[in-house]
């Protein structure tokens, strides 16, 4: 029978084995970001669909660094010019050219450092960004599975997934079609990549503070806004990459 016990007995192996397995590509994936920081880049990250939490996991929260911007397909319409009727299209993440609307916007300068997740990392948008970071000489992180990647046909006119771009591949740990518990007459239940996601997401952020640290300077990490002193402390870093920070509710 499908319980909640089940599921969380089910994610916790996952959770075991993403530490276990990733520890590797979460320590270069911290060396290229740290690196970058350290030199004044921005992260930037970006996933569509429900890969946007992992975006959002790493971007302006709580513990987290500050020198962080979120890319999302709604950008298109919060930062550019295109008519808010565009979101409703449920393709819009497969269309390539979405991709140049959402550099431009970004603006990134040299030294940021691109996180990209994408639970099958086929479409359209995620493999043109990436292709596009690469091509402008940005690090590129990948966050997809391998599992399920590996087994469906890219939509890229390429040919290429976004594991094929990318200079670290961290593996979400996530199955085929990303649900983990299976229903009697076919079909599955209860997704677990964002659950993965978020836990790649701070181990990344961990490693990346161990190197600040390693290299004795101050990690530029949020507070709460709802504790005391939070808003100060955290308008006083963000000011530091005035203009490049972008912070919408």
């Amino acid at each position: 029978m499908i319980s909640a016990q089940r599921y969380a007995d089910a994610v916790r192996p996952v959770l075991d084995r993403v530490v276990d397995t990733q520890a590797d590509a979460v320590d270069r994936a911290a060396d290229l970001i740290a690196t970058g920081l350290r030199a004044g880049g921005v992260l930037q990250g970006f996933g569509a669909g429900h890969s946007e939490a992992f975006a959002a996991e790493l971007v302006a929260r709580a513990g987290g660094l500050v020198p962080t911007n979120r890319l999302s397909l709604h950008d298109l319409v919060l930062h550019g010019d295109a008519p808010r009727d565009v979101l409703a299209d449920p393709k819009l993440e497969r269309d390539p050219a979405v991709a140049h609307q959402l550099y431009a916007l970004a603006a990134p300068h040299p030294r940021d450092v691109f996180v990209v997740a994408s639970q099958s990392g086929i479409n359209g948008s995620v493999v043109e960004l990436a292709t596009l970071v690469k091509e402008r000489g940005h690090p590129l992180i990948a966050v997809t599975s391998v599992e399920h990647t590996a087994r469906v046909a890219p939509r890229h006119p390429s040919g290429h997934r976004l594991a094929d771009l990318a200079d670290v591949v961290l593996d979400n740990g996530a199955p085929f079609g990303d649900a983990l518990l299976p229903l009697e007459g076919g079909g599955a239940v209860c997704a677990v990549s964002s659950v993965t996601a978020a836990l790649l997401a701070q181990l990344l952020t961990a490693e990346v503070v161990r190197r600040f640290h390693q290299a004795g300077e101050v990690p530029p990490i949020y507070l709460s806004a709802n504790v005391p002193g939070g808003d100060e402390h955290n308008l006083a870093l963000e000011s530091r990459y005035a203009g490049r920070l972008r912070r919408t509710a």
